[in-house]
């Protein structure tokens, strides 16, 4: 699975974040390290985190334990 084109965002925590809508897979790289994929996750959550005012809040909110994920690298 190639890693998509990765957008750097505003966050205390998050560096970038990423979309494959073919797999469903939403890629984010962390500020201190570590790439974790997301599973199975609709575009327009995507697009909701992405535009998010706290994309951290978005993402504890929206994600965790919601989604399956893995850490990558």
């Amino acid at each position: 699975m190639a890693q998509p084109e990765m957008t750097l965002v505003e966050s205390s925590n998050v560096e970038s974040i990423g979309y494959d809508s073919q797999n469903r897979t939403v890629y984010i790289q962390y500020l201190k390290g570590g790439l974790y994929i997301y599973k199975d996750v609709p575009e327009m959550e995507y697009e909701g985190l992405l535009y998010a005012p706290s994309i951290g809040s978005y993402l504890h909110r929206n994600f965790k334990n919601v989604y399956p994920y893995e850490k990558i690298s």
